[in-house]
């Protein structure tokens, strides 16, 4: 069994890299925009290499209309 232990970041360390509100992160997950995971306690955490992707310009934050 392969182990990944891919650091989660929160969403007040993924506004800081877009600079945005962690609000902001929050809506995006909420709205599909970008995937998150839940915690047992119900907190979104965030794949630090998605988010990176994300910053590249690699992957496009999904457009919802």
């Amino acid at each position: 069994m392969e182990s990944t232990s891919e650091r989660l970041l929160t969403p007040g360390e993924v506004a800081a890299l877009f600079r945005v509100d962690p609000k902001t992160v929050t809506r995006w997950a909420a709205a599909g925009r970008i995937s998150s995971i839940r915690t047992p306690g119900g907190h979104r955490r965030f794949r630090e290499s998605e988010v990176h992707a994300l910053l590249r310009g690699e992957e496009p934050l999904v457009e919802v209309r």
